[in-house]
């Protein structure tokens, strides 16, 4: 093979690769930007919820939410964290906002509610929690105040974290490890319990399924 072929294929090489880097960066792009639309969507329409519930005098509490549909915010303040989250973990939620996972209580409801979201995205900051630190969950049904008292690495497979200690109320899961490139191994869950806010409603129970995260 001869010089000028090599630096031929050697250019081809760098155009390939050139070319496949644009993409995943437009890719990437168009994700975010749908993401940050759906977020600011989804406050909008909280907004909306927020109102029309002090408009009517309160809300009723549901058993049923639809999936996809925005049931909240949650707000770290300390890590600056703010993110719109909808019913259901499908795919099409996770990558647009946290979800709700349908088959465990809703945050009005008595028991563990469970969140998850991606450790490249929203739930990126979760990795600078501390214990002690402050979640709030802002819906229609009221705002609820929660204090983090646990958190842990798990398998997949550990469902157990959705069936927490009488004093835990809300459950945040995510992939670990946060660095981790491609389908990571483990979960980290986030467990808190509620300081203030609503009362919750009638209990909700379900077949616990895996939080389809990564």
């Amino acid at each position: 093979m001869t010089r000028a072929s090599v630096r031929k294929r050697l250019r081809w090489t760098e155009c390939t690769f050139f070319v496949a880097g644009l993409l995943c960066l437009v890719y990437v792009s168009a994700i975010w930007t749908r993401a940050s639309v759906e977020q600011r969507d989804g406050r909008r329409e909280l907004a909306t919820m927020t109102a029309r519930a002090r408009d009517a005098g309160g809300v009723t509490a549901s058993e049923v939410v639809p999936l996809d549909s925005v049931i909240g915010a949650l707000d770290i303040p300390r890590l600056g964290l703010s993110v719109a989250v909808r019913e259901g973990d499908r795919d099409q939620a996770l990558q647009v906002a946290v979800g709700h996972l349908a088959d465990t209580p809703l945050p009005w409801q008595k028991g563990n509610a469970a969140f998850a979201g991606h450790r490249d995205t929203f739930f990126r900051p979760l990795r600078n929690l501390r214990f002690g630190d402050e979640i709030r969950l802002r819906t229609a049904h009221g705002t609820f105040e929660y204090q983090v008292r646990h958190m842990t690495i798990v398998d997949p497979d550990a469902l157990w974290v959705l069936d927490a200690p009488a004093e835990v109320s809300l459950t945040l899961i995510t992939c670990y490890p946060f660095t981790f490139i491609g389908s990571a191994p483990q979960r980290f869950i986030v467990q808190a319990e509620r300081i203030g806010g609503g009362e919750p409603g009638a209990p909700s129970a379900g077949i616990r399924t895996r939080a389809r995260v990564r």
